[in-house]
């Protein structure tokens, strides 16, 4: 059902074409985060309030392995910046559009992100969820919150990862359209609407599969943090600038830049080794097309 709404959406041609839904998106992510704060502060301070436990693991090398992989799915939370970043460099000026666009983005990563997780964190201790639902709605006891609370929230998740799904897509096809399409045509010719409707369908489906093949959640965002985003925000931007604008080798600046290279060359490793580390280790426990999505 998900893949036949996104096929549907995915038609919507360009970045601009979006707009709207960005909009809703983060009003869907503002209630969802103020519901589910709502839910874990009502969790935390009920009668039926599971046993609080704050303490790490026991053994260092999981305590490292484990530091690691949140590095990389906060990598992976802060990379979402990159997307206003690339509309900014649309049209002129593109400092201030960055600036301001990036400011809007962390603003809304600390309302949303933070706030769950410090409160799920408060009301359930270190055995919270990655799903945060999971642990509201256990299945040996009755909902830690009320139901109509957490199911008008999952409806909001739900609507907000269209709009998602969408934004993220939108990069894939205008790379596939590159070559499928005719830019001296309009995008509702026939010429390009008829390929586009082809190879969009078909990506969502491929999409669509795989994500009901392979329940991870957790584990698919610390590797993509750490694959992906570490690289493109900590290491590419550095030596960009020092091959740019070529900054003298005995400046503050230069030795900054590599220094930060090195260090997230360091630490995208280690989260690489520590994220597919996680990953393997969790592939034991579901099978595919599982209903079930692993921690």
């Amino acid at each position: 059902m998900v893949t036949g709404i996104m096929i549907v959406l995915s038609q919507l041609p360009t970045f601009h074409s979006l707009r709207h839904i960005n909009l809703c998106s983060l009003l869907l992510s503002l209630g969802y985060s103020a519901l589910v704060v709502g839910a874990c502060i009502h969790a935390g301070t009920s009668n039926n309030a599971p046993p609080k436990d704050y303490a790490l693991e026991h053994k260092k090398s999981e305590r490292v392995y484990r530091a690691f992989t949140s590095i990389s799915i906060l990598a992976a939370i802060f990379g979402n910046g990159i997307i206003p970043e690339i509309q900014a460099t649309l049209a002129l000026p593109t400092a201030g559009k960055m600036v301001k666009g990036l400011g809007m983005c962390y603003a809304v990563i600390g309302v949303t992100f933070y706030s769950i997780a410090v409160s799920g964190y408060w009301a359930l201790g270190n055995k919270s969820n990655s799903n945060i639902f999971k642990s509201l709605i256990p299945d040996d006891v009755p909902a830690l919150a009320p139901t109509w609370v957490l199911g008008l929230a999952v409806i909001f998740v739900l609507l907000q990862l269209f709009a998602i799904g969408l934004v993220y897509s939108q990069v894939a096809f205008e790379i596939m359209e590159k070559k499928s399409g005719n830019v001296n045509e309009g995008i509702f010719s026939k010429r390009n609407l008829i390929p586009r409707l082809i190879v969009r369908t078909i990506y969502m489906i491929l999409c669509g599969f795989v994500a009901a093949m392979l329940p991870f959640f957790g584990d698919i965002s610390s590797v993509v943090g750490a694959m992906g985003f570490i690289p493109l925000d900590f290491i590419l931007p550095m030596l960009l600038y020092n091959r740019t604008y070529k900054p003298p080798k005995s400046s503050i600046i230069y030795w900054i830049n590599i220094a930060i290279m090195v260090v997230f060359t360091g630490v995208g490793i280690m989260g690489a080794f520590s994220s597919v580390r996680k990953l393997v280790l969790d592939a034991n426990q579901f099978q595919l097309f599982d209903n079930d999505v692993v921690d």
